[in-house]
C-alpha cells in the first residue's frame, strides 16, 4: 500500500518546479505519492533590501524549519546554499541531490553587447556580496572591448522570471543569477514556456569558477526531515535513495570553507569545489575567490595529490610561449563561414576569426576568453582549463539551448595536430607547430639548470626532452586537461595542477 507524504516548499516559481521535480523522482523510485505544501518565508515577502542587512538569519528556511518540526509536512526541500551553518535540533539532513551545474550566468539583451564598447559604466543587478566583489573587479575584462567601463553593481531582488523581466525592462545593463536555477525551470515544461519568453532576445556568458566563483553548495538540492519519526525510519531509508555521493564529497567540502571563513548570507567569498574522477585518477579542485574582513581571497588548489616542499625556490620552467625558444607557431589561413559556433582553444587561434561573426564563443580558458574580449567578440563560456568535456557538459544546458543553437556543430580552433574529443565537433587547423633547429647557448644552459618544468601540451613535452634528454628525470607538472590525459596515457609521471597560478604560488612557497 502506497504512502502519502507532505514536501514543505517555498511558493516561488523555482522552488515550485524544484520541489515538483523532487516529487516526481521520489515517485518513481518508491511508489509512493507526494504532495506539495507550500509556505511563506520571510525571504520571499521582504523583497526591497539585501539578505545581508536584513535583521536575523534563515530567511528562506524558517518556516520550513517549523512546519517540519510540528509534523504539518514529512520532508522539505531547500536550495541547499539557503541553508544556515545552524540547523535546528530535531531536523536532519536526509539526501543531497545530483547537481549539474553550479555556475553563475551573466544575462544580458542582445542589443546591449554592441554598446559596450562605448560605455564608461556597466551596471550589473545583483544583491550577493561575494557576486557584488568579483564582478566589479573582473567582469570588465571578459566584457568585448569592454576594459575601460568601470563595473558597478545595483542590488537585484525577487523571483528569477521577476529578475528577467527587470533586465528586459532595461533597469539593468546585465543581470547575475546561478545557472542550476535556470536550468531546473527549462527542464519543467510548466515553466519552460514562460523562460522561453523571458529569455528570447538574451544572451549569456557562463562565469567561469576560477574568477567568477559560486556560492557554497549552490547548485545543489538539501532534503530534510525530523530526526524522530514514529515510521521507524522508512521515510529516511526512501530519501537516502535521492543521495549523490560526488555531489555530496564536493558540497562538505565547500560548506566547510564556508563555516571556516565566518558562513552567513553577508559572506563575500565564493566557494566552489569540483571533483574529477577518471582513468587519470581522482581529484578536488578548490576555488575560493572574494573579500574576507578587507583581505583578497584568491585560493586555487587541487585535493588529492602530495606535492613536495622546497626548501629554497627551484629554478622553474613554465611553459609560457614567451620563454619558448625551442617551438615556433605558424599561421595558416582560414575562411570561416559566418554564424558557426567556434571554440577557440589558443591565441594563436585569434587570427583566424578575425571578420567572423560567430553564432556563438566558447574558449579553452580565461585567458583565451579575455583576448577575445579585447578584440570584441562576446564569449560565452570557457572550459576554466579542465579539459575540453566541460564545455560539452555547458553546452548540454537546456536553459543555454534557449539562447543559442548548441544542436549545431562545434567548430574547433586548434593546430594542425589537433584532434578533438567531442561529439559532433570539427577541428580546423589555423596554426601549426614547428620545432627550431637551433637555440640559443643561454636558452639551452637554462633549460639544463632547470628543476621542475610546468607543460602546456604534450607536444611541448615531447619537444623538449627529444632536444635535451637530460631533463627527462626532472619533476614534470601541467594542467589537468587534456595535456595530463597524454602523459597518463604514455605511463610518464607528471604531477596535476590546477593551473599556472597554483603553480607558481607552489614554486615560489
Amino acid at each position: 500500500m502506497p504512502t502519502h507524504y507532505k514536501i514543505g516548499t517555498r511558493g516561488s516559481l523555482l522552488a515550485l518546479t524544484q520541489c515538483g521535480q523532487v516529487k516526481d523522482q521520489l515517485e518513481k523510485i518508491t511508489g509512493d505519492t507526494f504532495e506539495l505544501v507550500t509556505i511563506k518565508t520571510q525571504g520571499d515577502i521582504q523583497t526591497s533590501q539585501p539578505l545581508w542587512q536584513m535583521e536575523g538569519n534563515n530567511f528562506f528556511t524558517k518556516e520550513l524549519d517549523e512546519a517540519l518540526l510540528k509534523g504539518e509536512v514529512d520532508l522539505v526541500v531547500h536550495s541547499y546554499k539557503d541553508l544556515g551553518s545552524i540547523r535546528p535540533e530535531g531536523i536532519t539532513l536526509a539526501a543531497v541531490t545530483k547537481r549539474t551545474f553550479a555556475h553563475d550566468i551573466l544575462l544580458i539583451k542582445n542589443e546591449t553587447i554592441p554598446t559596450i564598447k562605448n560605455r564608461t559604466e556597466f551596471i550589473v543587478g545583483t544583491s550577493s556580496p561575494r557576486r557584488v566583489v568579483n564582478l566589479e573587479k573582473n567582469l570588465a575584462e571578459f566584457l568585448p572591448k569592454g576594459k575601460n567601463a568601470v563595473v558597478k553593481t545595483k542590488m537585484l531582488r525577487g523571483n528569477i522570471n521577476t529578475r528577467i523581466q527587470k533586465l528586459r525592462d532595461g533597469e539593468y545593463d546585465a543581470i547575475t543569477l546561478a545557472l542550476p536555477g535556470i536550468e531546473r525551470l527549462a527542464l519543467t515544461p510548466s515553466s519552460l514556456e514562460e523562460l522561453k519568453r523571458l529569455l528570447d532576445g538574451i544572451n549569456f556568458m557562463i562565469l567561469p569558477q576560477s574568477v567568477f566563483t559560486s556560492s557554497a553548495s549552490q547548485g545543489a538540492l538539501a532534503i530534510e526531515t525530523k530526526s524522530e519519526r514514529s515510521d521507524g525510519g522508512e521515510l529516511h531509508r526512501k530519501l537516502a535513495l535521492m543521495i549523490d555521493q560526488k555531489t555530496k564529497e564536493e558540497v562538505a567540502r565547500e560548506r566547510k570553507a564556508f563555516n571556516e571563513y565566518g558562513g552567513g548570507c553577508h559572506l563575500a567569498v565564493g566557494i566552489n569545489v569540483r571533483k574529477l574522477e577518471s582513468a587519470k585518477g581522482e581529484f578536488f579542485l578548490h576555488n575560493h575567490h572574494g573579500n574576507l574582513d578587507g583581505v583578497e581571497i584568491s585560493f586555487i588548489e587541487l585535493e588529492g595529490r602530495n606535492l613536495p616542499a622546497f626548501f629554497t625556490a627551484p629554478k622553474v620552467f613554465n611553459g609560457h610561449p614567451t620563454n619558448d625558444e625551442l617551438i615556433s607557431k605558424k599561421n595558416i589561413q582560414v575562411t570561416l563561414d559566418q554564424g558557426l559556433n567556434l571554440y577557440i582553444t589558443s591565441k594563436y587561434c585569434l587570427d583566424a576569426i578575425s571578420g567572423s561573426n560567430p553564432g556563438s564563443v566558447w574558449a579553452a580558458g580565461t585567458k583565451t576568453m579575455k583576448d577575445l574580449a579585447a578584440l570584441g567578440y562576446w564569449v560565452n563560456a570557457t572550459a576554466d582549463a579542465i579539459g575540453d568535456e566541460e564545455v560539452q557538459n555547458l553546452r548540454a544546458s537546456h536553459a543555454v539551448s534557449l539562447m543559442v543553437d548548441t544542436k549545431a556543430p562545434l567548430i574547433v580552433l586548434s593546430n594542425d595536430e589537433a584532434k578533438s574529443t567531442l561529439t559532433d565537433a570539427e577541428v580546423i587547423a589555423c596554426y601549426k607547430r614547428e620545432i627550431n633547429e637551433t637555440v640559443s647557448e643561454e636558452f639551452k644552459s637554462e633549460i639544463l639548470k632547470t628543476e621542475v618544468f610546468y607543460w602546456t601540451s604534450f607536444f611541448q613535452y615531447e619537444a623538449y626532452v627529444n632536444r635535451f634528454p637530460e631533463i627527462k628525470s626532472k619533476f614534470h607538472a601541467c594542467g589537468i586537461g587534456k595535456t595530463y590525459d597524454l602523459f597518463k596515457s604514455n605511463g610518464i609521471e607528471v604531477f596535476p595542477m590546477a593551473g599556472m597560478e597554483e603553480f607558481k604560488s607552489w614554486t615560489q612557497s
